[in-house]
C-alpha cells in the first residue's frame, strides 16, 4: 500500500480498510470547484489503485454537505468558453459536460462500495453526486434540491438520469420541474437515503459502522454484488441473469467461503484476502 497524495478539496484517511473522503473547503460550503473536479475521479482511483480500502465513505465538513457546482467552473475560459464560432462553442460545451459526467461516474466505476454522508444542503451538482454513490444517509437538517432549474438550466451531470432509479418517476419530475427542496424525512419515505440522523456526529459513527460491516466481508464477494447490482439496473432481468451465470462462472471460488467456514466453526472473523492491485496498463 502506498502513499496518497495530498489533495486540494478533501482530507482522506484509511484505517481498517476503509477510506474516508471527506470535503475539506466549509468557508467555500464546499461548492464544487476546478480543483475538485479534477481531484475526485482522481482521489477514488488513487484510493482503489493505491490502499488496501475495500469501501470509501465520502462526508463533509461545516454546516452544509455541499453548495453543488461552482460558476466558475463554466466562465474559466480554459474549460468553456462562451464566444465564438456557435457550433464549434457548442461541441467544446458538450465535451466538457461528459467530463464533468465522468468525473462523478467513477463513483460506480469504481469496484469498492462508496457512501454519502449528508449534513445540511445537499444543492445542484451536490445532489448529482451522492446519486453516483452505492447509498445515502444524512442527517435530521439535510435538504436536498435541483438548483439547476431556478437558474435557468437543466441538471447536466446525472441526477436526471439517476434519480429516477431511486425514487418515484412522477417525485423526480416534480422535484426537477420545480427545483423545491426536499428535506430528509421525504428523502427516506421515497427511497433516496437510508436512515435519518440526529446529527453528524451520529450518523458518521453509523456510516463508519455499515462501512465497517462491509469490509469484514469477502472483498471478492462485495465486488461481484456492486458489479452485479449496477448492471441490472440499467438490463433486463433476462440480460442480468445470463450476466450473472457467466460472472459466477468465471469469479466464483471456494477458497474465501472456506476462510468463512473455518473462523465461523472457531467464532472468529474470516480474514480475506485483499483483491489484486489495480494497475495502469504499461506501467513501469
Amino acid at each position: 500500500m502506498s502513499a496518497l497524495p495530498e489533495y486540494r478539496s478533501f482530507d482522506v484517511t484509511v484505517q481498517n480498510f476503509i477510506a474516508h473522503v471527506q470535503f475539506s473547503r466549509p468557508e467555500s460550503l464546499n461548492s464544487m470547484n476546478k480543483d475538485f473536479w479534477l481531484e475526485l475521479p482522481r482521489c477514488l482511483r488513487d484510493i482503489e489503485a493505491s490502499t488496501d480500502a475495500r469501501v470509501v465513505v465520502i462526508s463533509s465538513t461545516g454546516k452544509h454537505f455541499s453548495a453543488g457546482m461552482d460558476l466558475a467552473v463554466f466562465s474559466d475560459p480554459s474549460g468553456a468558453p462562451m464566444g465564438g464560432d456557435p457550433g464549434r462553442m457548442a461541441e467544446n460545451l458538450r465535451r466538457v459536460v461528459l467530463q464533468l459526467q465522468d468525473c462523478l461516474s467513477v463513483l460506480e466505476q469504481v469496484r469498492i462500495p462508496v457512501l454519502a454522508a449528508i449534513q445540511g444542503g445537499c444543492i445542484g451538482g451536490a445532489l448529482d453526486l451522492v446519486c453516483a454513490a452505492d447509498s445515502r444517509y444524512c442527517t435530521e437538517d439535510a435538504f436536498f434540491t435541483i438548483k439547476e432549474t431556478p437558474l435557468g438550466m437543466t441538471a447536466d451531470v446525472g441526477t436526471l438520469q439517476r434519480l429516477p432509479k431511486l425514487m418515484p418517476q412522477g417525485l423526480v419530475r416534480e422535484l426537477a420541474y420545480t427545483g423545491r427542496k426536499f428535506g430528509a424525512q421525504e428523502a427516506a419515505e421515497q427511497g433516496l437515503v437510508n436512515s435519518v440522523y440526529g446529527n453528524t456526529h451520529d450518523m458518521l459513527a453509523a456510516v463508519m459502522g455499515i462501512a465497517a460491516d462491509i469490509a469484514a466481508n469477502s472483498p471478492l464477494a462485495v465486488m461481484g454484488c456492486k458489479e452485479m447490482l449496477n448492471y441490472s439496473r440499467d438490463h433486463s432481468v433476462e440480460d442480468s441473469l445470463k450476466y450473472m451465470a457467466t460472472w459466477q462462472a468465471g469469479m466464483f471460488r471456494p477458497d474465501d467461503m472456506m476462510l468463512t467456514f473455518q473462523a465461523q466453526a472457531k467464532k472468529e472473523q474470516a480474514q480475506y484476502p485483499d483483491l489484486m492491485p489495480i494497475k495502469e496498463l504499461f506501467e513501469s
